[in-house]
């Protein structure tokens, strides 16, 4: 049986994921859904409140040019299309999200369609400050893409303080799901 590597985001046991069917098993519905011949490799699945990734690697030969892992991407894309699409369905009637596809090949990973959720958030004169700041200097077009910026440059330089927090936040929600019922 092959096994997933599954990422989940946000807090499983938390109010805001109440209305969003779980999708604790995603890896290995997955694992037994997608074809063998698909991926060199267990695919690595991301999760959070709105969308699955799934993201397999793809056997290319070492010294393959950059074209021909281009060709190889747009081959494998095209070629498995309907199955794909097949599964999303599959899965998102099952988990109540939608899933995006990508492929990895060495240090390289792209990312077929997928979501851009927009986010609310009230930011006080000292926050936007900064992301004027980075509209200004012309790091950013808009508010919207500064903050886009700082999130990921936030979450480049602090992966592995987020990935223990996230680990602390499981362990929490299963203590409680071992505790006594109320």
């Amino acid at each position: 049986m092959r096994h997933s590597h599954i990422h989940g985001f946000g807090r499983p046991g938390g109010w805001q994921q109440a209305d969003v069917p779980d999708a604790s098993d995603a890896s290995e519905w997955f694992a037994g859904r997608l074809p063998d011949d698909w991926f060199t490799g267990p695919p690595d699945i991301e999760i959070d409140r709105e969308e699955i990734f799934v993201v397999g690697p793809l056997g290319v030969p070492d010294g393959t040019s950059d074209t021909e892992i281009d060709g190889r991407i747009a081959r494998f894309r095209e070629t498995t299309r309907a199955d794909r699409m097949r599964i999303a369905d599959e899965a998102e009637a099952r988990y109540g999200r939608k899933v995006a596809w990508g492929v990895k090949v060495g240090d390289r990973t792209d990312l077929f369609t997928h979501l851009a959720v927009p986010v609310m958030t009230r930011l006080r004169q000292p926050e936007r400050k900064v992301l004027d700041t980075l509209v200004d200097a012309g790091v950013a077009r808009s508010r919207s893409d500064a903050l886009k910026w700082t999130v990921r440059l936030v979450g480049q330089h602090s992966e592995q303080w987020l990935r223990e927090l996230r680990e602390a936040m499981k362990k929490v929600d299963d203590l409680r799901s071992e505790g006594p019922q109320v």
